[in-house]
């Protein structure tokens, strides 16, 4: 059975149906709802709360060939509100209590990889949401121009200058901040 078919059972009542859906992009939803929150128990949540969603809005799905982009634009906007409500703060400036007592020997004993993935995400975190969403699903999960289109629902041309922008505004706080990036 492929996706469009399972959809139309789902939206007949037939549970395994969906389950056979969820089951299908749970590593993907798990990845896009991680990359937002940085929590595995904030993600487990939000896979469910999403699963939730899609179940109870399925009715609303106009074309079933969409369910995947659908899913992933559910999950994503599931993510900025639980953000919002948060007001997620990351600290990594070494100014802070428990950064304060780092000796050198610790930091040398860090991947350097690892400090740049970190400095990265926490750039990341700083820009400005329109900008933040396509960065992440581009460069994170290596999503392809035609397929954030379709899931943020704007023009191949909007993604690819929004992807631009931000990647000016990474570069921008990346160079004030002083951090040095080797990729």
């Amino acid at each position: 059975m492929d996706v469009e078919e399972m959809v139309k059972a789902s939206k007949m009542g037939d549970s395994k149906a969906f389950f056979q859906l969820i089951s299908y992009n749970k590593e993907k939803l798990y990845k896009i709802i991680y990359s937002y929150l940085k929590n595995e128990q904030d993600t487990l949540e939000g896979i469910q709360e999403v699963t939730c969603r899609a179940y109870t809005k399925l009715s609303s799905l106009k074309k079933e060939e969409h369910f995947n982009t659908w899913l992933i634009r559910i999950a994503i906007n599931y993510c900025i509100d639980e953000n919002k409500k948060k007001k997620k703060i990351i600290f990594i400036d070494g100014g802070e209590e428990g950064l304060q007592n780092i000796t050198t020997e610790d930091i040398e004993s860090i991947d350097k990889e690892c400090i740049n993935r970190i400095v990265i995400e926490a750039a990341i975190e700083k820009i400005k949401p329109k900008y933040k969403t396509p960065i992440i699903l581009k460069y994170f999960h290596d999503m392809t121009t035609a397929d954030i289109s379709k899931i943020l629902k704007i023009p191949e041309g909007t993604v690819k200058v929004r992807v631009r922008r931000g990647l000016e505004q990474l570069k921008s706080l990346l160079s004030e901040g002083g951090e040095e990036i080797v990729i």
